[in-house]
Formats: structure tokens, C-alpha cells, sequence
């Protein structure tokens, strides 16, 4: 691979600091398999001092393998990191979808949490456990470290003049008193949102054709459940482009 050199971004990120950040996954296992593996060939081919990935929530649901994703989420540190040099991390935010899975999930869940999530894809979650979705039992195959590991997901992740979250911002709201019901969720006002926030939001949550690029938000929702690519966005200093499988 001939890395670019990409395009002037809206943001900066301080020397030497590299972060990949991959869009809505929803099931889709070979394709975050073969991204993942396109970013460590990117990375090796350009040494940065520091390497961040993260992955901006949705992880389950309507694709076909959720479980496996979660299980890929464990290992993404071990895969990626042999080879890569400096110092690497890895950054799962927590998305709508998992909230919707954890609540489902919850053994003192209100009972309208199940149905809830099972008609927003958690039948494809739980069948790729092998449950049957229309089992009342069905959440007791999740095993409950994967509940543990998605209930200690961040809702966000700052970096520079960047904000990490899974849905957007409300304008207008201070970062420190922003609802954490909006970072997963929100749609309007956000997305046709025209002014200045205080740091550009990289978000997903909201599926496009291509990765959209405002001068205060980048989404990265390519609908890879929906027979889309699945993106990562590149950002290294005043520069960002783009990595899809």
C-alpha cells in the first residue's frame, strides 16, 4: 500500500499523533476483519509516535454476525499491534444500538426493552448466539462478558480539536453538560446544524452514501449493513482521508 498524503480537515491533531476511526460495524465481521487489516498495513507502512483506533459504537445488530464483531472487538488490540510501532491504543465508544442491547438484556429491563430492541435488528444479535429471537429467554445466551464489556464502553473521546462520539452534539450545550441520550441518538438539530462547535465531532449513527465533511462534523456512517463500504476516517495533523473495506 502507497498511503496518501489526504486532504486538508477541518481539525488538527497534535504531532505525531495518528487516530483511525472506523464507522458502524452492525454485524458486519469480514468487513471490520479486512479493515482492520488495512489499517495495520497502513500503519507499519507510516510510523506514527502514537496510534489511536476507535471504533464509534453500533457494533451489534442487523448484520449478520454481531457476536462475532464483540469477539473482534477483544482482540482488535492483539491483531493490529504486532509490528505496528510507538504507542497504540484502542478506543470502543458505546453506540444507541448497544444501549439498546444492554436495556434489553437487563434482567430488571422495563418490559418493553426487548421488543423494542428486537425490532430495531437485536433478532439478528441474538440469532448470531444461536438463540432463537423469539424465545423469552433468548438474552441468556449473550454471555455476560460481553454485556460487562459493552456496559464499559466511554460515550465519547477528545483528541486535539476533535470530539468522538457515536450519534453528534446538541449545539449550543457545553461539552460537560451535553445528555448522554443525545451522543448516542441524535439526528436534528445536530445534523443540519450550520454554525461553529467547539471542537469538530466525528460521529457515525447516521448512514450516507459517502463520509460527510462539514466544517464541525465529519460522519462516517457508510451503511456497511446495508450493502455499503465500512469507512475510516484518517486524521494526522491538519490532514484526514479515507480507509474502506
Amino acid at each position: 500500500m502507497t498511503p496518501r498524503l489526504g486532504q486538508l480537515a477541518p481539525g488538527n491533531l497534535p504531532a505525531g499523533w495518528r487516530i483511525y476511526a472506523v464507522g458502524d460495524v452492525h454485524g458486519c465481521v469480514d468487513q471490520l476483519t479486512a479493515l482492520h487489516a488495512l489499517i495495520g498495513e497502513d500503519a507499519r507502512a507510516r510510523p506514527a509516535e502514537r496510534v489511536t483506533l476507535i471504533h464509534l459504537g453500533d457494533y451489534v445488530d442487523r448484520g449478520p454476525d454481531s457476536a462475532g464483531v464483540l469477539r473482534r472487538l477483544e482482540e482488535a488490540g492483539d491483531a493490529l499491534l504486532g509490528g505496528i510501532p510507538g504507542e497504540f491504543e484502542v478506543v470502543n465508544l458505546l453506540g444507541n444500538h448497544e444501549v439498546m442491547m444492554l436495556d434489553a438484556c437487563d434482567p430488571q429491563a422495563h418490559p418493553g426493552a426487548l421488543p423494542f430492541w428486537l425490532e430495531n435488528g437485536g433478532a439478528a444479535t441474538l440469532t448470531s448466539y444461536g438463540a432463537n429471537p423469539e424465545d423469552p429467554a433468548a438474552c441468556t445466551a449473550v454471555p455476560p462478558d460481553h454485556l460487562a464489556q459493552l456496559g464499559g464502553f466511554p460515550l465519547q473521546y477528545e483528541a486535539g480539536d476533535y470530539l468522538f462520539v457515536h450519534a453528534g452534539v446538541r449545539p449550543g450545550i457545553p461539552q460537560e453538560r451535553q445528555d448522554p441520550f443525545d451522543l448516542v441518538w441524535i439526528r436534528e438539530p445536530f445534523l443540519s446544524f450550520e454554525g461553529d462547535l467547539p471542537l469538530v465531532v466525528v460521529h457515525g449513527h447516521t448512514p450516507a452514501e459517502v463520509p460527510v465533511v462539514r466544517p464541525h462534523r465529519i460522519g462516517i456512517d457508510t451503511g456497511a449493513c446495508f450493502g455499503g463500504p465500512l469507512t475510516c476516517l484518517v486524521l494526522e495533523g491538519h490532514r484526514m482521508r479515507f480507509i474502506s473495506a
